[in-house]
């Protein structure tokens, strides 16, 4: 089944429409805790006059397991939900992956429709199709393949983000500029993502959706072409993974802190300011797009070692991700556990870690392989090399 993305101008009729054409006995609203204080306000009356269920779940990336889905099939089945049901997920990346999950295994598959709050939802975990929970301490290790009815994009949402919420979304952009063309690339490093005009923030999004569309539309089940979207994502789940193993903080950001709380002090009311910082990730911790962004630079170094990917253009990107962004700090001596998380990476192949790699922005090279020295010099240019 295709899924149709809307770029929404009016969330309440651009719902009200995709409701009315996708068949449901029953609404069930999926959220997390954070989500249904900050979003679900602004589309509350219509899921009233749908008598729609609310479910609601914790926020964060850690509660994305086997334990939340379970709750929510219960809530499901408590419900009276049956194959002709629909569910709507209101939320993040964790609540889209998780709710499209959920809707694709109950009763063997009921309908469900994306409405992405974040940045980072909007371009990439809401689209396309994947959906799954992390299991045994990786990322996403268990899913499946399956369309939402309808992803409804609109950035209405985006002005209950904190500043580095809005940089991890935008992570995910910047790597789809990477793999597209030079335009959409220098557009990108260009923009004022600390203090954005949300209104040319959502026309950057619909171009950035599109080009995630084109894609996945040549390669629905990641056999080829596919694998470019997975760009920056060999290290940098590594790196995610790894801080979310180290309570102690081995792994850490540091935002650039007068820009985010000009922009924070503009946008945002001390309230959902609160919530907004409750939804990044616990201290010490990466978020999934601050995560992406060192990978890219590992794997543009890669790149430029090894596919003649231009250094001109890596340095440009790895100024502007040092900007944005930040640094991260681990040491030489969490290579071997940075590897070993590589190497459980679904990518591989016969424990061979795969790369996809650039020779130039849009020029792609899939199915690439790097030895573990060249890995270690990509991890030595993330932490000291830009």
């Amino acid at each position: 089944m295709q899924q149709r993305v809307i770029i929404s101008q009016d969330i309440e009729h651009d719902l009200a429409q995709a409701i009315a054409e996708t068949e449901h006995d029953r609404v069930f609203v999926l959220t997390d805790d954070i989500t249904q204080e900050c979003c679900l306000p602004k589309v509350a009356v219509l899921f009233a006059k749908h008598n729609a269920t609310t479910i609601t779940i914790h926020h964060d990336d850690t509660n994305k397991t086997l334990a939340t889905l379970a709750d929510v099939w219960t809530a499901l089945q408590r419900g009276g939900a049956t194959r002709h049901s629909l569910l709507v997920n209101l939320g993040g990346g964790m609540v889209t992956d998780l709710g499209g999950f959920a809707a694709a295994t109950f009763k063997r598959g009921i309908n469900f429709i994306n409405i992405p709050t974040t940045l980072l939802a909007m371009v990439d975990a809401a689209v396309g199709g994947k959906t799954g929970i992390n299991f045994g301490g990786l990322k996403n290790e268990v899913g499946a393949f399956a369309n939402a009815r309808y992803v409804i994009v609109n950035t209405c949402f985006l002005d209950t983000l904190d500043t580095a919420n809005l940089c991890s979304g935008y992570a995910e952009m910047l790597k789809h500029s990477l793999i597209s063309n030079a335009q959409m690339w220098a557009e990108h490093v260009n923009f004022d993502i600390l203090q954005p005009d949300l209104a040319e923030l959502q026309r950057m999004v619909a171009a950035s959706i599109a080009v995630k569309e084109h894609i996945v539309a040549d390669d629905p089940h990641e056999h080829g072409i596919r694998k470019a979207l997975n760009f920056g994502h060999t290290i940098g789940h590594a790196l995610e993974e790894f801080s979310m193993q180290q309570p102690g903080g081995a792994v850490v950001s540091t935002a650039p802190t007068k820009q985010e709380a000009q922009k924070e002090g503009a946008v945002i009311s001390a309230r959902l300011l609160q919530l907004a910082r409750a939804r990044t990730a616990p201290k010490n911790t990466l978020l999934h797009g601050y995560a992406v962004a060192f990978g890219l630079i590992g794997e543009l170094y890669i790149s430029a070692r090894k596919a003649g990917f231009p250094t001109a253009r890596l340095h440009q990107t790895a100024r502007f991700i040092r900007e944005n962004y930040g640094a991260v700090t681990f040491t030489c001596d969490d290579y071997p556990t940075l590897l070993n998380l590589m190497r459980h990476d679904k990518k591989n192949t016969s424990g061979t870690i795969n790369f996809t790699l650039l020779h130039d922005i849009g020029d792609i090279r899939i199915n690439q392989t790097a030895t573990d020295e060249e890995i270690r010099e990509a991890l030595d240019f993330i932490r000291e090399g830009y």
